[in-house]
């Protein structure tokens, strides 16, 4: 068997497809699921990470952005609207419509800004047609927020969502962790 390479190729697939320019989240953590999993590149599989408090679950799927850094020195992470949930590493072509800009508070108590980029899948029925944040109804973007916060207060961390911010400072957000990983490529 030839020697693995010591960087699993998933995490250097383009940001954005080539041909489409659709951004390329790979899911990490199913919708529905209470099992938060992680992608865990030294031994190149998901990681159970952590369990959600029963009656708590992942209201949309969550993963990363390929070839993207963000602050925290993980990939990028981003929450995918879709009609069903998929499988923990599965390629999703997606469109962003939005960033949350936050600040995370860790238990040792250093803070870091850790925002979550929002996407719709390319592929989804239910979500065709939100094209940006303004598509989404207010009560949708808070029950957002407040999984964020309780998911971070559940693991001992403070979430502060500082703002929300369209497709433009979502794409500027990817091409920043782009520079960030070393792998930037023009969209």
């Amino acid at each position: 068997m030839p020697p693995r390479s010591p960087r699993h190729p998933a995490l250097d697939l383009p940001a954005f497809d080539r041909e489409s320019g659709a951004l390329m989240a790979i899911v990490e953590t199913p919708q529905g699921s209470r099992n938060k999993f992680a992608f865990d590149p030294a031994c190149w599989l998901f990681r159970l990470s952590a369990v959600l408090p029963q009656g708590a679950s992942f209201p949309h799927a969550f993963g990363f952005v390929p070839s993207t850094l963000g602050e925290d020195g993980d990939p990028l992470d981003v929450m995918v609207l879709m009609d069903e949930p998929v499988y923990p590493g599965c390629l999703v072509p997606s469109r962003l419509i939005g960033v949350i800009r936050a600040r995370q508070t860790d238990n040792d108590g250093t803070v870091m800004e850790n925002d979550r980029l929002l996407a719709v899948s390319v592929d989804s029925h239910r979500h065709s047609q939100v094209e940006r944040l303004g598509d989404l109804p207010s009560d949708f973007i808070t029950e957002i927020e407040h999984f964020f916060e309780f998911y971070n207060q559940a693991r001992g961390k403070i979430f502060e969502v500082r703002a929300w911010k369209g497709a433009r400072a979502a794409l500027k957000c990817v091409k920043q962790g782009q520079k960030r990983s070393g792998r930037h490529k023009k969209v």
